[in-house]
């Protein structure tokens, strides 16, 4: 039985005219009779055929015997992909997959236009592609019915688990029928892949289709040892000695991604950027560029490029180094996919060269340590592209035969042949010139680096030689320490720490021995100031100085000269100070001779209150009753009330006259209100003159 007899015919169909002859091992594991109906979880290397494969292993539960879907409805079956770029790339192979079954494949895909989207829903789809966030909007805005889900597809799920979705597809799996087939696709197993799998999965078959040692056989690793200001030369001597069709270099940061994008468009390289800051249709057509050729590098982060497929990605170049071994599996994946050979390339400067080879044992792949192409080398690799070229090879035409025989007579072959080579070398970057590193002992050093010399290549030290002397302007009081004195003096001084010899520190200086054979270079560095930093500066001794001479002193600070400053002496005792005007303390009265407080006549020797001699006595009033008669004692009386009242406390109203009232009869009287006659009926405007004045109908203010 070959390996499409097993396939759904119409899917085997699709293979045929896709120029599919055998299939990988993992698509051939997920047409086993013995996985139908059942849940998955699959380990595959990166570009191993997964999207192929659960689309084979989808076909049995969605189709009917007929092998074309029904009309479309709800959706039978869901594929989940991290990004963008990944969910649009399984979206494209599904549609061709599924090309003869009649299948409408639809999309929800964060960044793209969400009313297309719930249209496309509305009119039905049989399988739908989308993104976690994405896919979980639709379903709380009731716009995807899951009810009738058959199959779930996680893509790259421990992808998803790093980007933090897994709460969007917990809830995406419980709003899923119970009954629904759940395959879980990931380049590597984890633990929280594991027990996602346990919560959502039931009696899943594990399916691992290659062993360790063997992940990405097709992929050549190497891991390039540069100096630290030479990362982006390094970068830009790999690229122009492989010259791949498709390349694509991995940054950690959106900035770092910008920075190389612009530095080597200025160097003359097609090249786009992929980060996560960039809208979807700058990504769709960064990565349309990389496709059809009209640009050749990419320079991404690992968000924005995890699971794309570019045709023909030949070398993935790491500028900065993953930050675990899974990622690092999953950058030189997008290389060396589907048969095809591809190199994976580690800048590692000499700070992280411990990290790289952690990274590559962890990642269990085995790394060649080199040197990045040099200057020669990439020239010389052109020269071999050059003599290769097909244009040499080609058989000429006739109608080319003039003009070749123009040329020969007029310029001859040599300077034909120059022409030739100028214009091929033309329009390619110059390589750069790279600090040399050295290998040995499995330490990156370089020789000579004069930002970092603790870094430069080391030599036995034995007798170090003729030697001249210097002293520095710092010592032991200011501070001064080996560990940042010597990166200085090979700073300013052009040298390396192989020609600094012999270092003696002093209170106030620091003897310092420097080979004689720098001796030019070091001082034409410094110039003849000879200084370094901070204020810092150099002499030259005339030979070894004596180190158990007396510690040199701070010169003394030059007298004053008479006259600038009065003596102490000479000024005025503190007593002959002039006095002030005040009154002195002896002038003023004691506070004894103040009589003391108990002397003071008690509160009781005043004499009692008297009215005045011209008060006169209150009489008590005749004209109320003695019950209600007040005793006022000695206080004056009050005056008499206008209105006297009798015994009986009533008023008096025989002293008031009785009230006469208006005279009648002098105004008319009351006629009374005419009779009520009622509106007038009919119109306003019929009114007439029983209806009043017309007046205007009413009109709203506008």
């Amino acid at each position: 039985m070959t390996d499409f007899d097993a396939i759904v015919p119409a899917i085997a169909e699709a293979l045929r005219k896709r120029g599919y002859e055998t299939l990988t091992p993992v698509q051939q594991a997920m047409i086993d009779p013995d996985l139908q109906g059942r849940d998955a979880l699959v380990s595959a290397q990166t570009g191993s055929g997964k999207t192929v494969a659960f689309g084979l292993a989808m076909a049995p539960t969605l189709l009917p015997e007929g092998g074309r879907f029904d009309r479309a409805g709800a959706p039978l079956a869901l594929a989940i992909a991290p990004t963008r770029e990944l969910a649009m790339q399984v979206m494209r192979e599904l549609e061709w997959l599924y090309a003869e079954t009649g299948a409408i494949i639809g999309s929800c895909v964060g960044g793209m236009d969400i009313r297309n989207e719930r249209r496309a829903l509305e009119r039905g789809a049989h399988i739908i592609v989308g993104t976690p966030g994405r896919l979980r909007d639709h379903i709380t805005r009731r716009a995807l019915d899951l009810s009738q889900m058959r199959v779930v597809v996680l893509d790259e799920a421990d992808e998803m688990l790093d980007l933090g979705f897994r709460e969007d597809l917990e809830f995406i799996l419980q709003q899923s029928p119970d009954e629904r087939r759940t395959l879980m696709f990931s380049a590597t197993v984890p633990r929280s892949i594991s027990d996602l799998a346990k919560s959502y999965q039931r009696d899943a078959r594990r399916i691992e289709t290659v062993s360790e040692q063997k992940q990405h056989v097709d992929i050549e690793y190497r891991a390039l040892a540069v100096a630290n200001p030479d990362r982006e030369n390094a970068i830009i001597n790999v690229l122009r000695f492989y010259e791949a069709k498709n390349a694509i270099v991995f940054c950690s940061t959106r900035a770092a991604v910008n920075h190389l994008t612009a530095r080597l468009h200025n160097r003359g390289f097609s090249v786009v950027a992929l980060s996560g800051e960039l809208s979807q249709n700058e990504r769709t057509h960064a990565l349309q560029a990389m496709r059809d050729g009209r640009a050749r590098v990419c320079v991404a982060t690992d968000v924005a490029a995890r699971g794309i497929d570019l045709p023909g990605l030949e070398l993935v170049i790491h500028a900065d180094l993953p930050t675990n071994s899974d990622t690092l599996l999953h950058r030189s994946g997008r290389t060396g996919r589907a048969g095809n050979k591809g190199v994976s390339a580690l800048i590692v400067p000499n700070s992280a060269r411990r990290k790289a080879e952690r990274l590559l044992g962890g990642a269990n792949v085995r790394a060649t340590w080199a040197l990045p192409p040099s200057a020669d080398e990439v020239q010389a690799r052109d020269d071999e592209r050059l003599m290769a070229d097909p244009s040499l090879t080609q058989a000429i035409g006739e109608e080319e035969v003039p003009m070749i025989e123009a040329l020969i007579a007029t310029h001859g072959a040599e300077q034909i042949a120059a022409a030739f080579l100028r214009l091929q070398r033309g329009h390619r970057s110059a390589p750069e010139d790279l600090i040399p590193v050295s290998l040995e002992a499995g330490k990156a050093r370089k020789e000579p680096d004069y930002a970092n010399p603790a870094n430069s290549a080391t030599k036995p030290r034995g007798d170090f030689g003729a030697s001249v002397w210097f002293s520095v302007s710092v010592g032991r009081r200011q501070n001064a320490e080996p560990r940042w004195l010597i990166p200085m003096l090979c700073r300013n001084g052009n040298i390396t720490k192989n020609e600094i010899g012999a270092i003696k520190m002093q209170p106030e200086e620091t003897f310092i021995e420097i080979a004689e054979s720098a001796l030019d270079t070091f001082l034409g560095a410094l110039g003849p100031n000879k200084a370094l930093e901070r204020g810092i500066t150099l002499s030259q001794l005339p030979g070894m100085p004596d180190f158990n001479a007396a510690p040199k002193e701070r010169a003394a600070r030059p007298p004053r000269e008479e006259g600038d400053r009065k003596p102490y002496a000479e000024k005025k005792a503190y007593g002959d100070r002039k006095t002030d005007d005040r009154k002195s303390f002896g002038d003023r009265k004691p506070f004894g001779d103040k009589a003391p407080y108990g002397e003071k006549k008690p509160f009781g020797d005043k004499k009692p209150y008297a009215r005045k001699d011209d008060a006169a006595p209150r009489t008590p009033r005749d004209t109320m009753a003695a019950t209600d008669a007040e005793v006022w004692g000695d206080a004056p009386a009050k005056p008499a009330f206008k209105k006297p009242k009798d015994a009986s406390n009533a008023w008096d109203k025989s002293a008031k006259p009785d009230w006469a009232g208006k005279p009648k009869g002098d105004k008319p009287a009351y006629a009374g209100k005419p009779a009520y006659a009622g509106k007038p009926k009919g119109k306003f405007e019929d009114r007439g003159a029983a209806g009043g004045a017309k007046k205007k109908p009413y009109k709203p203010k506008v």
